[in-house]
């Protein structure tokens, strides 16, 4: 079978909205390397979208999942649980950041996680505002869609949405945004259109996802949680493309040193496998009612298998030291591409192997390069890449290498991203 005859059969029988990047349909991948039906290699600068953390198919992943099928696939943990689910529990409350005690919750995706943060945060405070940023992205459910700060493609078509949400700017230095604005537009909101008393919830992306790889200052996380604490605001960290080792700590949030209340964790938890959590203070995360929280496939014996297998091949091959390494050697290069075209790329920046490029035109950040953007995307599998754009205006490439990649498919990625750059340019 040719990847164009399975893209016409695609385009028959699943709908338009769930359209692919690259009409590249993949036989097998191990590592940091995919081949297509046509026996095509590929480097897989983007891991699912932050999943495959530990590379696809790690042995150890695979072994875990394998003999959990063995033994059965789903009783549903709500009905009757199994060890694995407490001992997953056990271990992602133990590596969450900060000394509180701390519950956890398993559900499927990263939009159940977020909307159950929401829940959670309701129940234990009486309220009903939420506020997120510009920028965001925490989900395609209707009120993930909400907190999500970007209407095309995400939010358009779909209204009307749920209310008692709020936005306000995410700080970017470069773009003209401090942390000293985004704080006077909390105060802002909290005059013209809720009260911090009416206020359930704050969540932030520590490092902005689908908006362009921007990382939250560390003064503005301190100032979230100390105006939180003064309002018993609930804050909660979305951590689920940046968790699980991705930006050079297990999680992010432990550069600020600043714990949040809940948090979220999804993507990289389980190697590939669908698995989601919430974790958070315990006296917060007990607020529901039994039966409140939960869902059929939550937890998922398979996925936790495969989680606590993730869990011990972080630690036993070094990954979050890792993920560091790999992030320098992309900056490394991507600095000397920068430095080639310093009308075209803006920025190089990089939290561990969490790495981006924002493309302009003429030199000027305030003219976003989306053409080159997609151009790139267009192109990059004649060149034997897997690449993903992100940002607010669509002109930011990410990288989401393995962890587990080598230094040497890493390079061979990198010089095929450079001709791939100089071809367009």
């Amino acid at each position: 079978m040719k990847n164009a005859e399975l893209q016409t059969r695609k385009t028959q029988v699943i709908a338009r909205g769930q359209g692919n990047v690259y009409p590249v349909y993949v036989e097998r991948a191990k590592n940091a390397e995919i081949w297509d039906v046509e026996g095509n290699r590929y480097i897989d600068f983007g891991t699912g979208i932050a999943v495959c953390n530990t590379g696809h198919s790690h042995p150890k992943v695979v072994e875990a999942a394998k003999s959990q099928i063995d033994k059965f696939s789903h009783t549903c943990v709500m009905v009757n649980p199994y060890e694995s689910a407490v001992e997953l529990a056990e271990k992602l409350t133990a590596i969450a950041p900060g000394d509180s005690e701390k519950k956890a919750i398993f559900v499927t995706t990263g939009a159940e996680a977020v909307e159950n943060c929401v829940k959670i945060a309701r129940a234990h405070t009486g309220r009903r505002g939420v506020i997120a940023f510009n920028g965001g992205f925490h989900g395609r459910t209707n009120l993930t869609m909400a907190l999500t700060g970007k209407i095309t493609p995400y939010k358009h078509l779909f209204g009307p949405f749920p209310g008692d949400i709020f936005h306000a700017p995410f700080p970017i230095e470069s773009h003209g945004i401090s942390v000293k604005d985004s704080l006077k537009a909390l105060q802002n909101l909290f005059k013209v259109d809720i009260s911090p008393s009416d206020v359930a919830a704050i969540i932030i992306e520590p490092i902005q996802g689908e908006g362009g790889f921007y990382s939250a200052p560390v003064e503005f996380l301190v100032a979230l949680r100390e105006l939180c604490d003064e309002h018993g605001i609930v804050l909660i960290a979305d951590e689920i493309q940046t968790g699980f080792g991705r930006t050079g700590k297990m999680f992010n949030m432990e550069y600020a040193n600043v714990e949040p209340d809940l948090i979220t964790m999804a993507k990289g938890i389980a190697g590939g496998f669908p698995l989601s959590a919430v974790v958070g203070k315990s006296a917060i995360m007990d607020a529901p009612l039994p039966g409140g929280l939960g869902g059929t496939y939550g937890g998922s014996p398979v996925a936790c298998a495969a989680a606590l297998a993730v869990l011990e091949v972080i630690e036993e091959e070094n990954l979050i030291q890792r993920a560091n390494e790999i992030g320098a050697l992309f900056n490394e290069k991507l600095t000397l591409l920068k430095n080639q075209h310093p009308t075209l790329i803006a920025d190089v920046r990089n939290k561990g192997a969490m790495i981006a490029i924002e493309l302009i035109i003429d030199g000027d950040i305030e003219q976003p390069n989306s053409a080159l953007t997609q151009a790139l995307i267009a192109n990059a599998a004649e060149y034997g890449l897997v690449l993903l754009a992100c940002g607010f205006y669509g002109n930011v490439i990410r990288f989401l290498p393995a962890l587990t990649a080598t230094d040497e498919v890493v390079e061979e990625g990198l010089a095929k991203f450079s001709e791939l750059f100089n071809s367009l340019t």
